[in-house]
């Protein structure tokens, strides 16, 4: 992996790089080939005046590259959401709190990154724009995952340090886990939404992309405007589940090798893990049997815009969407109430439990000619779409936090390890990848 925010941090501090150095490496990375597509706006030359800020080292971001997701409201630009229905929208007038956030912090705005249409789909495609190729591919341009495809390979590649985006049901973690990165989904409560183009004001949940968990630490603690309370405690002080409901079905063999090999590293190293049934996992489809809550608070947001220019929506996102359309108030409110009550009996059953582990999701990137626009496609697709979402959004419908974190094996595509627990547990999850990801680090 590529030196993250906190190495480079410590060089500019002592004085063996520049800031304006650092950005101009981040500006090469984000024109060179394995970045392309990743941004759907650079702003290079605001970059480089924040990194060259006199004092700027000694600001927690310390002027280096961060890349936005093009649903963010930022000053004096549009916001898209990867979409061309907006492409007539005024710009917006002031930040949104997460970039104002960064902005205070130092960091230095690279430029907008491509997006799945209105974030709804953990693929990563869009057939407004071409897709970013995965960094991991060889002979097959593979996927990135979504929804923050772009911040995702600008992490990956060295365009960004951290990627900022927002995760609804995997929308961070997915990509992380297929582009070999670190995505950290904290409670959603814990970071402001607002200048925040919605998907699901139920799920919605802002977070970062980064390239350690230490710097995952970092992004969240500028974005939550909160200190994590840091413990040097081992990984056999806490106590660990693994699912064996939903979350290790489908397993590809490169992803069940990993898993079975970061399992037993982890036990070695003094992991207590235990494997529970967690049978209120498999409620979840039929709570959702007459919709989503994505689906329903989408098309409450969408429903006048799909009327005036429904026909240049992306077909698989407008359909998703419109299946809010046939949701009724009380299928909506049953839900919420459903999901409460799950909520309580998931706390119950994880009671005694620090965090859970299983795998971020079951597959590895698969070529994007697959995933392509196209009717020709869809059933591909939306069968690896479903597969990219199923682990990561259980904790969304937890109301949850989760970080996800290479554990592939070598000359292996990326495969993701999630660490995962319920609201406001993002300190002990946190702790606990940090302990996992030195152990990983060392085999």
């Amino acid at each position: 992996m590529r030196t993250d925010l906190h190495t480079t941090r410590q060089r500019l501090r002592a004085g063996q790089t520049q800031a304006s150095v650092e950005i101009e490496r981040a500006i090469d990375a984000a024109q060179s080939t394995a970045c392309q597509h990743a941004f759907l706006q650079t702003t290079f030359d605001e970059a480089r005046t924040v990194a060259s800020t006199a004092d700027i080292e000694h600001t927690p971001l310390a002027g280096l590259a961060v890349s936005i997701k093009d649903l963010f409201d930022v000053a004096g630009q549009c916001t898209g959401a990867g979409s061309i229905v907006l492409s007539d929208s005024l710009p917006a007038q002031q930040d949104s709190p997460a970039v104002a956030r960064l902005r205070r912090a130092g960091g230095a705005f690279i430029g907008r990154t491509h997006m799945v249409e209105f974030a709804f789909s953990g693929v990563g495609t869009n057939p407004h724009f071409a897709t970013p190729v995965n960094p991991h591919s060889i002979d097959v341009p593979l996927i990135p995952g979504g929804s923050s495809s772009g911040a995702a390979v600008s992490v990956a590649t060295g365009a960004a340090f951290i990627g900022l985006g927002t995760d609804t049901g995997g929308s961070i973690r997915i990509p992380a886990a297929l582009c070999g990165i670190v995505g950290f989904k904290s409670t959603a409560c814990l970071v402001p939404t607002q200048g925040t183009l919605p998907l699901s004001t139920t799920l919605d949940t802002v977070c970062a992309l980064t390239r350690s968990v230490r710097d995952a630490v970092l992004a969240h603690e500028l974005l939550a405007q909160r200190r994590v309370t840091r413990s040097a405690a081992p990984l056999g002080a806490y106590r660990l589940a693994v699912a064996s409901t939903l979350m290790q079905d489908d397993l590809d063999a490169t992803v069940a090798t990993a898993w079975q090999r970061t399992l037993a590293t982890l036990r070695q190293a003094g992991a207590r893990i235990e494997e529970i049934k967690l049978t209120e996992l498999s409620q979840l489809q039929a709570m959702q049997a007459a919709g989503s809550l994505a689906a329903a608070e989408s098309y409450a947001w969408h429903r006048a815009l799909l009327e005036q220019k429904g026909e240049a929506y992306d077909p698989r996102v407008s359909n998703r969407i419109r299946r809010g359309a046939s949701m009724s108030a009380c299928d909506y409110i049953t839900l919420q109430h459903a999901r409460n009550d799950w909520i309580s009996r998931m706390t119950a059953a994880l009671h005694g439990f620090d965090a859970v582990l299983s795998p971020t999701v079951p597959i590895v990137a698969p070529p994007i000619s697959e995933m392509a626009p196209g009717a020709e496609h869809d059933a591909a697709f939306f069968r690896v779409n479903a597969l990219m979402l199923r682990n990561p959004s259980v904790v969304n419908m937890l109301d949850g936090c989760a970080l996800s974190l290479p554990c592939q094996g070598p000359n292996a595509l990326p495969v993701g390890l999630m660490v995962w627990a319920g609201a406001l547990r993002d300190d002990s999850v946190l702790n606990i990848a940090t302990q996992i990801e030195k152990i990983l680090q060392i085999q």
